[in-house]
């Protein structure tokens, strides 16, 4: 197995950084300690953009100062002086110290800029040689066709040739989308037989456009009114107003930033009437040029609109100047534009074969599992048979955080519960751009009629009049729980706003449990350092009895096999084996009994301690002819108030992620989150939601 991997390019503008990401989010799922080098960071070496991005995202466990080789202007300076040779021994030196720290390291090649021409060219390539290190290249096909594509690829193909630089594949990145299929059959057909892979990435519209914040950060602007947070809206154009309100506005589109004086109070509320008109797009803000501040009574007006969607920036420069410097500055896959870097992540899983990369790459599989390990799968499978997912908190922030991140991602189809003008508002007020997902407002909704029906009829035996089931529907939980009963949704995710019950509830008594299924129960995927481990059950059985032990025993086990986790089941008690008495303890050893009896083909020891159910060290000593001792994976609790405790005990001392709580038993998938859930649990748990789908309708 290679220890370490090398990313390169021979022209400018290539998008290296999306294969870098791409490649590092498949690595980090495999390999417990990677790190991250750049052999010659770009000007002065103190700010490298790419080692901040994937330092932050993948918690690298190294210094900036371990990741950086050397300098532009170092390397610069070494060559100016003819001292190349000493420049290689420096980047090699430093890389053998890091790569010592580091199960696997991944290495990105220099930035082409403003070095010597021969210097430019294949610099990238000869470090890689020098490193010793298998490459990857990317090519760039942005505006080129077929023929100069492969003439690209042979170029490349001859310099590794020349330097014996072993190459594993060749990444043609930015081809124009509608030559994307033509250019992959024809380039595939000369190439067949050569001792590399290709692969294709389309060029990503708008994907090197700035945001918002990335100019007002560049102009240095001073915040005058509106957002401060979520400018990550991509500029499109550049919009100098200069003209009456009545002629300006129709030149407006959607995403442009406004430059005007600030003394032209009459541009800022005809910008702010396109954005409340439904007439005229939105803009993405504006800026005010010539430091100059509106009136007083302008600042008053404007603190007074709540949930301004204009972000209004204040800079010093002329307005000629502003716009000449905003337009020079381009858009970069940056730390926290969560945004861009979802829709760079779901292009290279959407048209690369990451499982045969995988394979070329790393050529061994770990038996660990970190959380970006199950994240990762969840992705995949998800995506294999997309699924559609109703979240009924739709006007709530991290909701709308998640479905921008989901759609990026490419995972499933969604549906957004709420009113349309708030979620259009907060999602603009955020910077989220919600292509492809349906908003649905439960009040004014035509499925209103036929929902109250259905439910009336469901529900008339318990005593639900029509006048209950009309009041009924206005809740988003109900109306979301009837888009599943319906099959206008597979599955729905809510609990970020709301109580368990309140999202559970309708759940049981719309979509009810399996026939086979004696009581509805939920799990936990613990997602610790180096495997998942899924705890059960943690937040509906208060005190379930030893047949309702067994269910759940069994549910989770089942639970845990759908998403590739042995089902190695620990029945928890205070006490191991024999060694203990009293009635808690023999409501576990009967649940042993009942779930042996039913399911005879599942590992399943009890009652154990949490200790003896873990650690094998200690197995050996209180339990040591288990099979299911040390090696648990599924871990059953005897009531919930231990459940519930012991998984917020790990979650928050150890630093694991839990994703749930996963409801199991149910004919169709319904889950809750926890009100103080990230946007990751979110978009986690909808992907496990998607993926019961298609276990249900198997």
């Amino acid at each position: 197995m290679a220890d370490s991997l090398y990313i390169a390019n021979l022209e400018k503008d290539s998008g290296k950084l999306v294969v870098t990401l791409g490649v590092m989010e498949l690595l980090s799922r495999r390999i417990d300690h990677i790190g991250f080098f750049r052999p010659i960071t770009p000007g002065d070496g103190t700010n490298d953009n790419d080692t901040n991005l994937i330092k932050q995202r993948y918690n690298i466990n190294l210094t900036y100062e371990e990741m950086a080789g050397i300098s532009h202007d170092e390397a610069r300076a070494l060559i100016a002086a003819g001292e190349e040779r000493r420049l290689f021994r420096e980047i090699v030196r430093r890389f053998s110290e890091v790569r010592k720290k580091c199960d696997f390291l991944l290495c990105e090649g220099p930035t082409i800029i403003n070095m010597s021409e021969a210097f430019d060219y294949d610099i990238s390539i000869r470090i890689a040689r020098e490193l010793g290190t298998p490459t990857l290249h990317v090519a760039n096909g942005r505006n080129c066709d077929a023929a100069e594509i492969l003439e690209n690829i042979r170029v490349a193909e001859k310099i590794y040739e020349q330097y014996q630089c072993p190459l594993l594949a060749i990444f043609v990145n930015r081809i124009d989308p509608d030559l994307l299929t033509r250019a992959e059959e024809e380039i595939r057909r000369i190439s067949r037989g050569k001792p590399y892979r290709i692969d294709f990435l389309p060029e990503m519209e708008g994907f090197s456009m700035p945001t918002m914040e990335e100019i007002i950060q560049s102009l240095g602007a001073r915040h005058f009114s509106g957002p401060r947070k979520g400018l990550q809206r991509d500029v499109h154009a550049i919009k100098v107003a200069a003209m009456s309100p009545a002629n300006f506005i129709d030149f407006l589109e959607e995403d442009d930033l406004i430059i005007t004086p600030g003394d032209r109070p009459d541009i800022i509320f005809a910008t702010l009437g396109s954005i409340a008109s439904r007439n005229y797009p939105s803009p993405v803000g504006m800026l005010l040029s010539g430091g100059l501040e509106p009136s007083p009574s302008m600042v008053k007006l404007l603190n007074g609109i709540d949930d301004l969607a204009l972000p209004i920036y204040i800079v010093p420069s002329d307005t000629y100047r502003t716009a000449m410097r905003a337009g020079e500055i381009k858009g970069a896959l940056r730390p926290h534009n969560e945004q861009k870097i979802a829709r760079a992540l779901g292009v290279f899983e959407s048209h690369v074969d990451t499982s045969g990369l995988e394979q070329l790459v790393i050529e061994t599989v770990s038996t660990t599992m970190s959380p970006l390990m199950f994240e990762y799968s969840l992705f995949q499978r998800a995506r294999n048979e997309r699924k559609h997912i109703v979240l009924p908190e739709g006007e709530e922030e991290r909701i709308l955080q998640a479905a921008e991140i989901l759609r990026n991602r490419d995972v499933v189809d969604l549906t957004l519960l709420g009113e349309e003008k708030i979620i259009r508002n907060r999602a603009a007020a955020l910077g989220l751009k919600l292509q492809d997902v349906a908003i649905v407002d439960p009040k004014t909704s035509p499925l209103r009629d036929e929902f109250i029906e259905t439910l009336h009829q469901l529900r008339r035996h318990k005593g639900f009049t029509l006048d209950y089931a009309r009041d009924a529907i206005n809740d988003v939980s109900y109306f979301g729980t009837m888009m599943v009963h319906t099959n206008r949704a597979d599955g729905m995710v809510s609990g970020a706003v709301h109580t368990t019950q309140h999202t559970i509830r309708p759940a049981f008594q719309i979509i009810r449990t399996r026939p086979e299924v004696l009581v509805v129960s939920s799990v936990f995927f613990m997602c610790l350092d180096t495997r998942v481990l899924v705890y059960g059950d943690c937040a509906v059985n208060p005190n379930p009895n030893s047949e309702e032990l067994a269910e759940i025993a069994i549910r989770s086990a089942e639970t845990a096999a759908m998403f590739h986790i042995e089902p190695i089941v620990a029945m928890l008690s205070y006490s191991s084996g024999d060694s203990g008495q009293g009635e808690d303890v023999e409501r576990v050893r009967q649940a042993v009994l009942l779930a042996r009896k039913r399911r005879p083909d599942l590992k399943i020891d009890g009652p154990i301690q949490y200790d003896a159910a873990i650690d094998i060290a200690v197995a050996n000593e209180k339990m040591p002819e288990s099979e299911v001792a040390g090696r648990a994976t599924v871990f059953i609790f005897p009531d919930l108030n231990t459940g519930n405790n012991t998984y917020k005990a790990v979650q928050r001392s150890s630093g694991a992620v839990a994703i749930g709580p996963i409801l199991q038993g149910l004919n169709k998938p319904v889950n809750d989150l926890s009100r103080g859930c990230l946007v990751p649990d979110i978009v986690n748990t909808v992907a496990i939601t998607a993926i019961q789908a298609q276990a249900v309708q198997k």
